[in-house]
């Protein structure tokens, strides 16, 4: 059974920059697409971005898309996340995604999720 696992920083100043890595085990998905949400404290999940597969298109969230980026490694079944300009409004749950079909991907349940990794910005 293919799992997400996450990784990456946990503590990060405001004004600096995260970069978490997900990378599938126990098996390939190398054809899905793959991305990232966050659930801020007492809030809802939310899309922060994704990559498809075929054609490498990313798809950001408006909220984040001048300070995010998105890269993942077919052969590794990995995917990165790097945002900038943090702020304590960044800290949160990140959860690692991925799913056989790009359609709805920000609005839909997915076949796969990470359990997350807490990011905290500190003031």
């Amino acid at each position: 059974q293919v799992e997400l696992i996450e990784s990456g920083a946990g503590l990060v100043q405001t004004g600096g920059s995260l970069r978490l890595s997900c990378v599938a085990s126990g098996g390939t998905i190398s054809s899905y697409t793959m991305g990232w949400f966050r659930q801020p404290p007492g809030k809802d999940r939310e899309f922060v971005a994704a990559l498809t597969w075929r054609d490498g298109i990313p798809y950001l969230a408006d909220s984040v898309k001048d300070r995010v980026s998105i890269s993942r490694d077919n052969e590794k079944g990995s995917v990165s996340l790097r945002l900038s300009s943090l702020t304590p409004e960044d800290t949160a749950l990140y959860i690692c995604a991925a799913d056989s079909s790009s359609a709805d991907f920000t609005s839909r349940p997915l076949a796969l999720y990470g359990r997350g990794i807490h990011v905290t910005v500190s003031s």
